[in-house]
C-alpha cells in the first residue's frame, strides 16, 4: 500500500497550524518508490511519502518493520535498492541539510561530553560555542566533564540528539529516540520537535510505540514487514478507530437497529456478543434501548490506546497475503477493530490526541 503523506496541517484540524512552510513550496523530504533489500531479505518495499517544512512525521511499527532501514536511507548511510530520496528538491548532501541519530547511538564511552561535542563541531565546521549551546539545549550543561559511559540511557540519547543538532540541520531524523527516556525527557524531546518545526524545519521520528510519538506528529507512516499499512494524519486514523462504549444488551441486533435509525450507524457486535458503539453517549444508548424494549445489563467504556491500533494494523498486515506491490486487500477499520477488541495491549487508555 503506497501513497504520499500530506504532512501539511489541515485547516481547522487542530494542532499547531502556524508552522512556517517553505516559501517555494518544495518538500523538505520526498521519498519515491523506496525499496531496500539485504540479499534475499526485503527491509522496505515501495514506500512513498513526503514531508513538508514545518511538520513532524512519525514512523511507527514493530521490530523488523523497516524503520531503521528507512532512517539509514534518509540519512544517506544506505543506498536504496530502488527508488529515490530528495531533500528540498535535491539529493541530501551535507549534515546542514539532513542529520540525525541512529540506533545504536555510536557514542565513545571513554570520551567526556564536551570533548565529544567539540570533536563533532569541528567535523561539522561550526564554532566551539555551538557545542555549549546544544549541551545546554539537551539539559547536559552540568555534565560536560562527565564521561559518556557514566551517563544514563536517557542522557546518552539526549547527547546523541545534541550531536545531531550541531550543524542546525533543516531536516532532523531520529531513530527510536523515545526508548529509555523518562517522562520529563520525553517532554523535552516533544518540545524540541515542536520548536524545530515552528522554525520551518522538518523531522522524521521513528519508534515502536505509536502513543509515544503522537503528541508531536502531524503525519503518520505505519510500517509492517517493510510496507506501509497506514499513511495520513492522526485525526484520520482516530476516525477509523474511535473510542467506544461496550453494551451488554439482551438483543444487541435490535439495539443496533434503533441506534442506526437515530443516526448512530457505527455499532459492531463483538465476538462475545456485546455491542461496541462509537459516537453515541450512554444516555443516547439507554434511550434507544428503552424505545426498542431491549434490556441492558451494563455499559462500559472501551477507550482505544494508540498502540492497540498499531497492533491491529500490523497484525492484520502480517497475516495478509503479499503481492509484488505490497500487501493485498484493504485494511478495514471494522476488521481492525475486531482485532483491537481482543485487547492485545493493556491497560487501554484514551487516544489522547487532538489532531
Amino acid at each position: 500500500m503506497t501513497g504520499g503523506i500530506d504532512a501539511r496541517p489541515a485547516a481547522g484540524a487542530g494542532g499547531n497550524t502556524a508552522r512556517r512552510t517553505d516559501p517555494g513550496g518544495v518538500d523538505a523530504l520526498a521519498v519515491r518508490g523506496l525499496a531496500v533489500r539485504y540479499g534475499a531479505t526485503t527491509a522496505l518495499e515501495n514506500v512513498e511519502f513526503s514531508v513538508s517544512p514545518g511538520t513532524v512525521t512519525a514512523v511507527a511499527g514493530p521490530p523488523g518493520s523497516g524503520k531503521s532501514a528507512l532512517a539509514r536511507v534518509l540519512l544517506g548511510l544506505r543506498k536504496p535498492t530502488h527508488g529515490s530520496v530528495e531533500a528540498f528538491g535535491a539529493a541530501p548532501r551535507t549534515p546542514h541539510t539532513v542529520n540525525g541519530v541512529l540506533v545504536p547511538r555510536g557514542l565513545p564511552a571513554k570520551r567526556r561530553v564536551r570533548d565529544h561535542l567539540l570533536a563533532f563541531a569541528a567535523a561539522a565546521d561550526v564554532p566551539d560555542e555551538r557545542a555549549d549551546e546544544v549541551a545546554a539545549l539537551a539539559g547536559l550543561g552540568d555534565e560536560t566533564r562527565t564521561r559518556i559511559e557514566v551517563l544514563g540511557i536517557g542522557e546518552q540519547t539526549r547527547l546523541a540528539i545534541a550531536t545531531a543538532l550541531l550543524p542546525d540541520p533543516r531536516v532532523l531524523i531520529l531513530d527510536d529516540p523515545v526508548d529509555g527516556l523518562d517522562p520529563a525527557e520525553r517532554g523535552w524531546l516533544l518540545e524540541l520537535l515542536r520548536r524545530h518545526a515552528e522554525r520551518g524545519g522538518a523531522a522524521v521520528v521513528t519508534g515502536r510505540s505509536l502513543a509515544a510519538l503522537l503528541p508531536a506528529a502531524d503525519a503518520l507512516l505505519l510500517l509492517a514487514g517493510g510496507t506501509a499499512v497506514y499513511q495520513g494524519t492522526p485525526a484520520k486514523l482516530r476516525r477509523g478507530y474511535p473510542d467506544r462504549l461496550i453494551v451488554d444488551a439482551a438483543t444487541p441486533i435490535a439495539l443496533a437497529t434503533h441506534l442506526a435509525a437515530r443516526g448512530y450507524t457505527d455499532a459492531v457486535i463483538r465476538p462475545d456478543g456485546r455491542l461496541a458503539v462509537a459516537e453515541a453517549t450512554e444516555a443516547v444508548i439507554r434511550e434507544a434501548a428503552a424505545a426498542a424494549q431491549v434490556r441492558i445489563a451494563a455499559v462500559v467504556p472501551d477507550p482505544i490506546h494508540p498502540d492497540r491500533v498499531l497492533a491491529a494494523l500490523t497484525d492484520r498486515a502480517a497475516a495478509a497475503p503479499r503481492t509484488p506491490g505490497g500487501i493485498s486487500g484493504v485494511l478495514s477499520p471494522f476488521a481492525g477493530h475486531a482485532a483491537v477488541g481482543a485487547g492485545r495491549v493493556e491497560p487501554p487508555a484514551p487516544y489522547g490526541v487532538s489532531r
